[in-house]
């Protein structure tokens, strides 16, 4: 067994560039010695410090922690690294599952969201909502995108996940009424934690809900039928109506494709001479 070898055989034995064993070289981790011909000899202890180099290097230790390593190699140092690359691989394991529950959730919602009938109206009870908005009269969809590019940096930190994020859209019942569709007041997303700040909530309460199929510019239609609907069951609009993006173009390009849900907030009408 040979004593030396030169940078081309040690490239091909580890599968490492003659580049990186110049790098390590310029680290301080190997050092090998030069022939007549100024030529890197590398020897067995070079070598042995490559073994280690690559093991470490498949735990993604990066070339500072693996040359403080080296410098100051003993048992105890050896037991301090392991135990720290594993509470690393475990907080990496905790945010894997994390990301595995959010797509679970993502792909159990748009198995739902696909076989939802457009057209239902119906009441739903919800919860306090606590969101984050962005405000602005907003005619375009290209202007819609910006604002929840916006509000997403923003509020990066708040966000689990863009793609599983409730986004939603109050909108302009006013220009809606009159027949103008696809119009609204502001952008916000739904927050499901860090609730120590936010911009506003929709209240708990009762709220009718309405869904419809395809592009935005249905959803005048859709909230006419809606009013007729509080008009004709005792009902009043007790707030904003607003949309809420149920399949949008962070799922799909075709627009036919695209649902939507709108809520209003509603209370029963007394009716008169009711109370005593």
């Amino acid at each position: 067994m040979k004593n030396y070898y030169k940078i081309s055989e040690i490239s091909r034995l580890y599968g490492i560039g003659p580049d990186s064993l110049r790098y390590y070289e310029r680290l301080g981790i190997l050092s090998p010695k030069r022939d007549a011909n100024q030529y890197r000899l590398y020897s067995l202890k070079d070598i042995y410090k490559l073994n280690l180099i690559c093991d470490l290097r498949k735990l993604d230790f990066s070339m500072s922690q693996i040359k403080d390593y080296l410098d100051c190699q003993t048992v105890g140092n050896t037991l301090d690294i392991l135990c720290r690359e594993q509470q690393l691989l475990e907080q990496q394991l905790k945010e894997l599952k994390e990301k595995e529950q959010l797509i679970k959730e993502r792909i159990e919602a748009l198995h739902t969201a696909e076989g939802m009938a457009a057209g239902r109206i119906s009441i739903k009870a919800c919860p306090r909502r606590f969101c984050v908005q962005e405000r602005a009269y907003i005619t375009q969809d290209e202007e819609m995108d910006f604002l929840i590019q916006k509000l997403m940096a923003r509020h990066e930190k708040k966000i689990r996940n863009f793609g599983s994020q409730t986004i939603g859209a109050i909108l302009s019942s006013r220009d809606l009424l009159n027949g103008i569709s696809n119009v609204y007041q502001s952008v916000f997303f739904i927050l499901d934690k860090d609730i120590s700040s936010y911009d506003c909530e929709l209240p708990a309460g009762d709220y009718l809900s309405g869904y419809y199929r395809g592009h935005y510019d249905q959803n005048a239609a859709c909230l006419k039928k809606m009013m007729d609907y509080i008009e004709g069951h005792q009902l009043t609009a007790a707030g904003e109506p607003f949309e809420l993006f149920v399949i949008d173009n962070r799922d799909t390009m075709k627009a036919e494709e695209f649902l939507t849900e709108i809520q209003i907030q509603v209370e029963k009408t007394e009716k008169a001479g009711s109370r005593p």
